[in-house]
């Protein structure tokens, strides 16, 4: 599962100084989506079992296409044989590409992987190219091998439409092909955070590139006792990094987390989770 590592947590702190600027918000609101009234929208959310909360929070979408994504993303789409977007995607979807923080409230199965890779790999797309010894661009942290193999494989096959490289770290296997792919750079690393902790003690990889950071499952990541390393990481990326939340079920831990964590989040519940 993931968790060795976990009493040598000794990590210098992050020098955040000079940080350059960068481009997360990546939304163009499809003509079609703009036309709905607000009645339609709420008809919408109602017909898919969503529920909202925050400031501004954009209208679904109800096709692929609406989304605006780039073609590398609709022929991965086109090519998995969906048919229409998930309630969360539908939902998750504007919300992630418009660069603020999210919470989403979804269940394995939901199409919640989806919903935070493709616009990571949007975000990888808009920035400048990784360099000999920088870290990756896009974190997510996993509380469990399983499911860090699972949003790998996702990672993998949408990303490949990109040239997106991604790499699975995670306790319990062999460091070594783990450690080559972090040295030789890749965009996006999913993670458990003891094995993680583990490659940043030892130099392998940093975290002074990741601008878009997901903590998926967070609430048994809390229930694992993994807080104390979370922390850990999240003090070394960079504060104005846009931050994606998933969460099974909402319990306070989870919620106080968020607070601290997150700025000015949309919330988007998928009630059938």
């Amino acid at each position: 599962n993931g968790r060795d590592g976990l009493d040598s947590l000794s990590l210098p702190k992050a020098d955040f100084r000079g940080l350059i600027p960068f481009e997360k918000s990546f939304y163009v609101e499809c003509p079609a989506v703009q036309a709905m009234s607000d009645t339609e929208v709420a008809q919408y959310r109602q017909l898919r079992d969503i529920t909202v909360e925050g400031r501004e929070v954009p209208k679904p979408i109800r096709f692929f296409h609406e989304a605006n994504f780039p073609d590398y993303c609709m022929q991965a789409i086109a090519k998995s044989g969906f048919v229409e977007p998930t309630p969360i995607q539908a939902q998750g979807w504007p919300m992630a590409l418009k660069g603020r923080d999210v919470i989403g409230i979804a269940e394995t199965g939901s199409g919640k992987t989806l919903s935070y890779i493709l616009p990571g790999l949007v975000h990888v797309g808009a920035q400048p190219r990784l360099e000999q010894g920088d870290g990756p661009i896009v974190l997510i942290l996993a509380p469990t091998r399983e499911l860090a193999v699972q949003i790998q494989a996702e990672a993998t096959k949408f990303g490949s439409y990109s040239r997106t490289r991604s790499t699975c770290i995670y306790g319990g296997a062999p460091k070594g092909p783990q450690i080559r792919d972090l040295r030789r750079g890749v965009e996006i690393v999913i993670a458990t955070p003891g094995r993680l902790i583990d490659m940043l003690e030892a130099g392998h990889t940093n975290l002074r590139r990741v601008t878009y950071l997901v903590l998926d499952e967070a609430d048994r990541m809390l229930d694992m006792g993994f807080e104390p390393q979370i922390r850990k990481i999240l003090a070394q990326i960079r504060p104005d990094r846009q931050t994606l939340y998933w969460s099974a079920t909402w319990p306070r831990e989870v919620e106080t987390l968020a607070r601290q964590f997150l700025q000015n989040p949309y919330k988007g519940n998928d009630r059938n989770s």
